[in-house]
């Protein structure tokens, strides 16, 4: 380390996955507090956020890259405490939020310093840490490979989740004709509405597939973002148009078993899959760049911004979890450390 703000600590406060499970295998350990390497910065964490990647490696489903911590967490936000002796774009004392390929749920976290973004001033560290992971996976999905474009219909499953509350917003700023959601309670549809969807529907009442197209006059939708998976892969391709994207983001309804797939060649549809967490850092770079340029514009001007539902304490991690399990959030739920 070549330059440091205080006394770091030797050990920290983290959340550790005893073995695969529900919320109560998240459970508070003891760690040696992380030390950067030449490219990297040392990150006091003030807050966290809590994805859906993180409940998939909890369960077992998603294993860390090679060489990340074992630490669940994706997305901090804090105050640089050293960096390493190659690090020239920040300094020990910036505040950040920063994209991590693990290690989030702990006090510290080391981040490559090409993935630490600066903070706007009209951002909180709580809502700084509901940014990098959520944006920065919409960027890459809806704008990137989904080749969203103004004038498009959009389908967005999951509208009262983090990725789903972030792409209704986008998708207003960026002008999309209809914005269609579906959501899971009347809680979660009036937050939709509120947030830009045009239409939300409740799945557990209604058809989607059919509400698409009575929505659209039979057009379908030209990009549909889906968390889900499972029996929706069939049904997106009967609710999407003619030459329509659907972007695979998540799988939280396992896997597809039977898909016919003639749909797809009628309609030239194209479906396309990605994550963010095994990218390079050089590639995560590139979307902070992207996000920098796009979309903190929208933020400092007050059009766009993080959804925090609720905020937990680090050692509640298992009760954050358990939120995310329940789908009981709107937005985006959040660990803060307990100073």
């Amino acid at each position: 380390m070549s330059e440091q703000t205080n006394v770091i600590p030797e050990t920290m406060t983290a959340i550790e996955i005893t073995e695969p499970g529900g919320p109560e295998v998240l459970q508070a350990t003891t760690r040696p507090v992380p030390r950067p390497k030449e490219n990297e910065v040392l990150i006091q964490i003030a807050a966290a956020g809590v994805n859906g990647p993180d409940v998939m490696q909890r369960k077992g489903q998603y294993a860390p890259p090679p060489g990340a911590s074992d630490i669940p967490g994706l997305e901090v936000s804090g105050v640089i405490v050293a960096v390493g002796t190659k690090v020239q774009r920040v300094k020990p004392g910036d505040h950040v939020a920063a994209l991590i390929p693990g290690g989030g749920y702990a006090q510290y976290c080391v981040a490559d310093e090409i993935n630490v973004l600066p903070l706007p001033p009209e951002l909180s560290l709580i809502e700084a840490a509901a940014l990098p992971e959520t944006f920065m996976t919409v960027w890459l999905n809806m704008f990137q490979r989904g080749q969203f474009k103004a004038g498009d219909i959009i389908l967005i499953h999951g509208g009262a989740s983090g990725i789903g509350t972030t792409a209704t917003m986008l998708a207003k700023a960026f002008c999309a004709t209809k914005i269609i959601t579906t959501v899971g309670s009347e809680a979660h549809r009036q937050a939709s509405l509120k947030l830009g969807a045009d239409v939300a529907i409740l799945y557990k009442e209604e058809d989607f597939v059919d509400a698409v197209h009575r929505e659209t006059n039979g057009h379908g939708a030209d990009i549909i973002l889906d968390i889900v998976a499972g029996d929706y892969v069939a049904r997106n391709y009967a609710a999407a148009a003619m030459n329509g994207r659907i972007v695979q983001i998540g799988v939280i309804g396992g896997v597809a078993k039977e898909v016919n797939l003639f749909p797809m060649l009628s309609k030239r549809l194209t479906h396309l899959g990605s994550t963010l967490r095994s990218r390079t850092p050089e590639e995560k770079a590139g979307l902070i760049n992207a996000l920098t340029e796009n979309v903190l514009p929208l933020i400092e001007t007050g059009s766009v911004k993080p959804q925090v539902f609720k905020t937990f304490p680090l050692t509640q991690a298992s009760e954050a979890h358990r939120m995310l399990d329940a789908s009981a959030h709107i937005g985006k739920v959040v660990l803060v450390m307990e100073q």
